[in-house]
């Protein structure tokens, strides 16, 4: 008995409703694979994998993969926006002031996760997105030099 395969990129775009091209594939492998990566890195990751791709094609395929639910956008106030590939867990980032460097941090508290406000004015939430900001370790020691 084999255990069972991943699903690949290909899988998934056609699990979305989302038809499956070269460069959608390229562009679902490079988000995931990178670290909140901007419109540009992406474009260029893009590229690497499948040789030129406009950069209004990029922006076109990563709105279609974030309406899929495949992606996740995130756009800290100030900067431009960024993609993960980490869905599905209401996981926030924590981002530094100074280089601008995003790392996830996981929820803690709350229920569905993080989804208890003081006050929910009568919504129905069914998302949360909190940003921590400070300095990073390496900006901080940089700084108290």
């Amino acid at each position: 008995m084999t255990a069972a395969q991943p699903p690949t990129a290909a899988d998934e775009l056609r699990g979305a409703g989302l038809r499956v091209t070269a460069a959608r594939v390229a562009l679902l492998d490079t988000v995931r694979h990178g670290d909140h990566l901007g419109v540009e890195a992406i474009a260029s990751g893009v590229r690497e994998r499948v040789g030129h791709i406009s950069l209004q094609a990029v922006y076109e395929g990563l709105h279609a993969l974030t309406a899929a639910g495949l992606i996740r956008r995130i756009e800290p106030a100030g900067s431009p926006a960024r993609f993960e590939g980490r869905i599905g867990d209401n996981h926030h980032h924590v981002i530094c002031r100074s280089c601008g460097a995003v790392a996830d941090v996981d929820c803690a508290v709350g229920d569905a996760p993080c989804l208890t406000a003081s006050d929910d004015h009568g919504y129905v939430i069914d998302e949360a997105e909190v940003i921590y900001w400070g300095l990073c370790p390496a900006c901080s020691t940089a700084r108290s030099s």
